[in-house]
């Protein structure tokens, strides 16, 4: 069922959590193939395209800072000071071996998370991916940044904190899935679509950035095949039930950052916007709906639940008594053919895997709006089928106001929280193509002194 093809052309092994292990001490990795050669990687690990380093002493995220003379100094990658031990490949060139519980086995998980989530990718845009800051280097530099409560994609970097629960326990961004693949998610955009500052944008251009972030990161984790087989154990295939694959950026087995089932709509921001994670929720709504609806299409036409339950589904949709009247039925459903089931998730999973690529290499950031993305996934469904979704896609889109009324302007400049529009994403003007760009660790010092 996983997309698996560089297990057979030699490509490199890694354990990865598809959730975090915090949330359910009992699970365990899975082993994934990425696509980089068996023996081809460094230790970090490295290869040609990213690495992996364990700062010491790096106290701030790259950004913008002011100096002690006043000026403003733009902080960049690649980091040159000291660095923990870096993750060593076993004899045969493979980072499965790594124990658990440690930081090269951390350090190999982001690696691995990372990696497998650009290979995904790059099957589904059907040609290698670029970086916006080809230009200016050739790698992507994925570190750690222990204590900072986030993580960041930037000019560059990708660096990866930590978040404390109410109860004191410290999660490990670095084995979360589910934002590595997010934060992947805002680069590949960045370089699809462009980068706002760069040209007036619409508003909503930075709602459907987190969404789309958030897409790369869902259809990501269903190559997994425990996850595959676990959500369908879960739930007997009633995605709209409180599950695994509508909870994304999971930090506790009951709170996520974000939920791809939800009920937001544009009528909601009519007046305007403060944050484009509550904005993204709308459009991430839409295309969920889509996906769970293309999944019940593929059941249908396997003769896997009954036209009535199909239609049931969708009546009693947003009602109360939903999960009592429908659960049961696909809890029947499901047990009598568990296999089709998981294979009519797949088949849904890569429409909207290969959908949602060619919409972005279609989309332009001059005119980009929701209604945009709307009527390019139209298009993209002609081309793919001929049309054979349009009424799912007009219907999900325009009950969320999609293609029918505009969000409203925003009404506070962005702050910290905001991935999409950050100083930490501009190419910057001074800096030589194809450098390190280096920050000497003089400069390190004085900068973490400033408060």
């Amino acid at each position: 069922m996983r997309y698996v093809e560089t297990e057979h052309s030699g490509g490199t092994r890694f354990r990865l959590f598809p959730q975090l292990p915090s949330l359910d001490q009992k699970q365990e990795p899975e082993t994934v193939w990425v696509s980089s050669p068996a023996g081809s990687l460094l230790p970090g690990p490295a290869d040609h395209r990213m690495y992996v380093i364990d700062p010491v002493g790096k106290e701030r995220a790259y950004g913008y800072y002011p100096t002690p003379s006043g000026a403003t100094f733009h902080y960049r990658p690649p980091w040159d000071g000291p660095v923990l031990p870096e993750a060593h490949p076993d004899p045969e060139g493979h980072f499965d071996h790594l124990e658990i519980g440690t930081y090269a086995f951390e350090q190999a998980h982001a690696f691995g998370a990372i990696r497998f989530t650009m290979d995904i990718w790059e099957h589904y845009f059907e040609r290698r991916l670029e970086w916006h800051f080809q230009d200016h280097y050739e790698r992507l530099e994925i570190l750690f940044l222990r204590g900072l409560d986030n993580a960041f994609a930037g000019f560059g970097s990708i660096e990866i904190g930590s978040y404390t629960l109410k109860t004191g326990e410290l999660v490990e961004f670095g084995l979360s899935f589910d934002i590595l693949s997010h934060e992947l998610g805002h680069l590949i955009i960045y370089n699809e679509i462009g980068l706002p500052g760069k040209v007036e944008v619409n508003g909503e251009y930075f709602g459907f950035h987190e969404s789309a972030a958030d897409m790369v990161a869902l259809i990501s984790l269903l190559h997994f095949d425990s996850a595959v087989v676990g959500l369908l154990e879960s739930t007997s295939g009633n995605l709209y039930s409180f599950n695994r694959l509508s909870r994304f950026g999971e930090v506790s087995n009951s709170s996520q950052l974000r939920s791809a089932s939800n009920d937001r709509t544009l009528y909601e921001f009519t007046d305007g916007w403060a944050y484009e994670h509550d904005l993204s929720q709308v459009l991430t709504g839409a295309l969920f709906d889509i996906w769970i609806d293309v999944f019940h299409e593929n059941l249908l036409r396997g003769d896997l639940i009954s036209e009535e339950l199909e239609d049931l589904s969708d009546r009693l949709e947003g009602d109360p008594d939903y999960h009592k009247i429908i659960q049961p039925l696909f809890d029947e459903a499901y047990a009598r053919n568990p296999k089709y089931f998981a294979d009519a998730l797949v088949e849904s999973r890569d429409y909207m895997g290969f959908a949602m690529a060619s919409v972005w290499d279609r989309l332009t950031i001059e005119t980009l709006d929701f209604a945009d993305v709307y009527e390019t996934f139209l298009e993209v469904d002609d081309a793919m089928t001929g049309g054979q979704y349009h009424r799912i896609i007009a219907l999900n889109m325009e009950r969320r106001g999609i293609g029918v009324i505009s969000a409203g302007p925003r009404l506070a400049p962005p702050d910290e929280s905001s991935h999409a529009f950050s100083s930490r994403t501009d190419v910057p003007d001074d800096i030589p193509h194809r450098c390190g760009g280096r920050l000497p660790f003089r400069m390190l010092r004085e900068i973490a002194q400033i408060r």
